[in-house]
C-alpha cells in the first residue's frame, strides 16, 4: 500500500512538473518558433557581434523557462560559425541548460517536492534515476520540451550528479553538433538528424557507463 502511494505521488509530480513546461509551449511556442526561425536567430545572435556565440548559449539555457526551438538556434549557430565551432557552442547551451536545471532543482525545489509528492514518492523516484534513470536523460535530450523538465526530475530526486553529468554530456554532444551541421549544410529536413541524435546517445551512454563500472 505505502508503494502503491509512492508511486502515485511520484506519478502526480511529474504530471505537475511537464504541465508546467507544456503549458508555457502552448501559449507562446507557435509565436517563439515564427521569431526564430534559423535566419532570424542568426541575424539575432549577429547583433551582439563577438559575443554572438554566447548570446545562442543564453537562448538555449533560456529553453528552462521559455519554449525556445532549440533545434533552430542549434542549426543558427552552425549557419553563423560552421558545424566545428558551431556545434561546441550549441552542444555547450544544451548541456549548461540540463546542468542548470538539475542544480536549481536539486537544491532549490526539493522542499515544495516533499510537498507535492512526499516522502515516499520522493524515494520511488530516488529509486528511478538511481537505476534507470541515465537512459532517459540521455534520450530525451533531442526531444522538444521534455529535456529540461527531465534534467529538473533529475534534480528533485536526486540523481547521483556524476551519473546526470555523463548523461547529459551523451545527449547533449551529438545532437549540438548534428543540429549545427545541418545549419551549415543549409538542410531542411531534420529527420535523420533526430534519428541521429537518439541512436549516437545510446551509443556513447553504453560506453560511458562501461567506464563508470571500471
Amino acid at each position: 500500500m505505502k508503494a502503491l502511494l509512492g508511486s502515485r505521488a511520484l506519478i502526480v509530480s511529474v504530471v505537475l512538473l511537464l504541465a508546467g513546461t507544456i503549458i508555457p509551449f502552448m501559449i507562446w511556442g507557435d509565436a517563439l518558433e515564427t521569431a526564430f526561425s534559423v535566419e532570424g536567430a542568426r541575424v539575432w545572435m549577429a547583433s551582439f557581434g563577438p559575443g554572438a556565440g554566447v548570446a545562442g548559449i543564453g537562448l538555449l539555457v533560456a529553453d528552462i523557462l521559455l519554449p525556445i526551438p532549440s533545434t533552430l538556434v542549434m542549426s543558427a549557430l552552425g549557419l553563423t560559425y560552421g558545424p566545428l565551432v558551431g556545434g561546441l557552442y550549441a552542444a555547450t547551451g544544451s548541456a549548461l541548460a540540463g546542468l542548470i536545471a538539475y542544480g536549481l532543482s536539486r537544491w532549490l525545489g526539493r522542499p515544495l517536492a516533499l510537498r507535492l509528492a512526499g516522502e515516499a514518492g520522493l524515494h520511488e523516484g530516488e529509486r528511478f534515476f538511481a537505476t534507470g534513470g541515465a537512459w532517459v536523460v540521455v534520450c530525451s535530450r533531442c526531444l522538444p520540451i521534455l529535456p529540461e523538465a527531465v534534467a529538473c526530475l533529475a534534480g528533485l530526486n536526486r540523481m547521483p550528479f556524476r551519473t546526470f553529468l555523463l548523461a547529459v554530456l551523451c545527449g547533449s554532444l551529438p545532437m549540438g553538433f548534428i543540429f549545427a551541421a545541418i545549419g551549415a549544410l543549409g538542410q531542411d529536413d531534420p529527420a535523420w538528424a533526430l534519428a541521429l541524435s537518439v541512436v549516437v546517445p545510446a551509443l556513447l551512454w553504453l560506453g560511458a557507463r562501461r567506464w563508470m563500472r571500471r
